[in-house]
C-alpha cells in the first residue's frame, strides 16, 4: 500500500501551519511534507511531528528571493556560494525535524544562459549530493512545468541523473507536472522507478484532488507503484477544491480521510 504524505503547505490550511501536522495524522496520513518550512520554528515542528507520530518526508531547500520570482538557485550561474549556504540552512532544519529527503529547485533562467546553467547545475548537484549524503539526507531534483524553469521534463532530469551517476541523487517525480510536459506516466514509472526517490500527485488539469474529475487514472498508477515494490512516499501536493477533508474521497481505499473503518478496510485490501 502506498505511503501517503500530506503536503501541509496546501492541505489542512483551515488551521495554522503547526496544527496541520496533527490534522494530517488524524485524517490517516502517516507522513507530511511541505514546500518551505523556514518561517516556523524547527523545534516546535519537531515536537508536533513526535506528538502526531508521523514522518516528515520532504521539504524544499530555500529558493532564493521568492517574492522577486526566484524559484531555486541550483542552476543559476554566479550564485554558487548562495546555493551552498542555502543547502546548509536546509540541512540544519532537516536535522532538527529528522527529515531524510530534500528537494533543491533548479531555478528560472533566460534562454541565453541555458548552456552555462547546465554546467552550473551539474557542478552544484555533484557537490550537494556529497554534502547531503554525509548528512544522511537524499537529494532530489524535480522537473516543473513553469515558464522559464530550467528543468521542465522528466527525460531531462533522467539525463542529469545519468550524467552525474551519484547514488545519493534521485528524481522527485511529480505526476501533475510530468503529465503536462511529457505524459506516458505508467511507462515512465516502469522504466525509471529505480531512479525515483519521491512521488507527488495532483489532478490534471487544475492541480486539485487526484480524483475521477481529472484525466489521470490514479488507481492504476498507485497499484503500479505497489506492484513494482516502490517503498518511498507519495506526496499529496494539491489545492483542494473545497475543504481538505471533504476532498479526501480519492484516498478512502488507502484508509485516509474516513476514520478507523476505512483504515481497517485498506489494511485488508493490502
Amino acid at each position: 500500500m502506498p505511503r501517503f504524505a500530506a503536503n501541509v503547505s496546501l492541505l489542512f490550511t483551515e488551521v495554522p501551519f503547526p496544527e496541520r501536522i496533527a490534522a494530517a495524522a488524524a485524517a490517516g496520513f502517516s507522513g507530511v511534507e511541505c514546500q518551505f518550512p523556514y518561517h516556523h520554528d524547527s523545534n516546535e515542528i519537531a515536537d508536533r511531528i513526535a506528538m502526531a507520530g508521523v514522518t516528515f518526508a520532504l521539504f524544499n531547500a530555500p529558493p532564493g528571493d521568492y517574492a522577486a520570482g526566484e524559484r531555486g538557485l541550483a542552476a543559476l550561474p554566479g550564485r554558487e556560494a548562495e546555493f551552498r549556504e542555502s543547502l546548509e540552512v536546509a540541512l540544519n532544519y532537516a536535522d532538527m525535524i529528522e527529515c531524510t529527503r530534500l528537494h533543491v529547485m533548479a531555478g528560472c533562467i533566460s534562454e541565453d544562459l541555458r548552456v552555462a546553467a547546465l554546467d552550473t547545475y551539474l557542478e552544484n548537484l555533484a557537490a550537494a549530493a556529497d554534502l547531503t549524503q554525509a548528512a544522511g539526507v537524499q537529494l532530489l531534483i524535480e522537473p516543473i512545468s513553469m515558464p522559464g524553469y530550467f528543468l521542465t521534463r522528466p527525460d531531462q532530469a533522467i539525463d542529469v541523473l545519468r550524467r552525474l551517476d551519484h547514488k545519493n541523487l534521485a528524481l522527485q517525480y511529480d505526476l501533475h507536472h510530468a503529465q503536462r510536459t511529457q505524459g506516458n506516466l505508467g511507462e515512465f514509472l516502469e522504466n525509471h522507478l529505480s531512479l525515483i526517490g519521491h512521488v507527488q500527485v495532483a489532478g490534471v488539469p487544475g492541480r486539485h484532488e487526484p480524483d475521477r474529475l481529472g484525466e489521470i487514472n490514479w488507481h492504476f498508477l498507485f497499484d503500479m507503484l505497489d506492484a513494482h515494490g516502490y517503498d518511498g512516499w507519495v506526496g499529496a501536493e494539491y489545492n483542494p477544491r473545497g475543504g481538505t477533508l471533504a476532498g479526501l474521497g480519492w484516498a478512502k481505499d488507502w484508509g485516509i480521510g474516513l476514520g478507523p473503518k476505512a483504515e481497517s478496510a485498506a489494511k485488508r485490501r493490502s
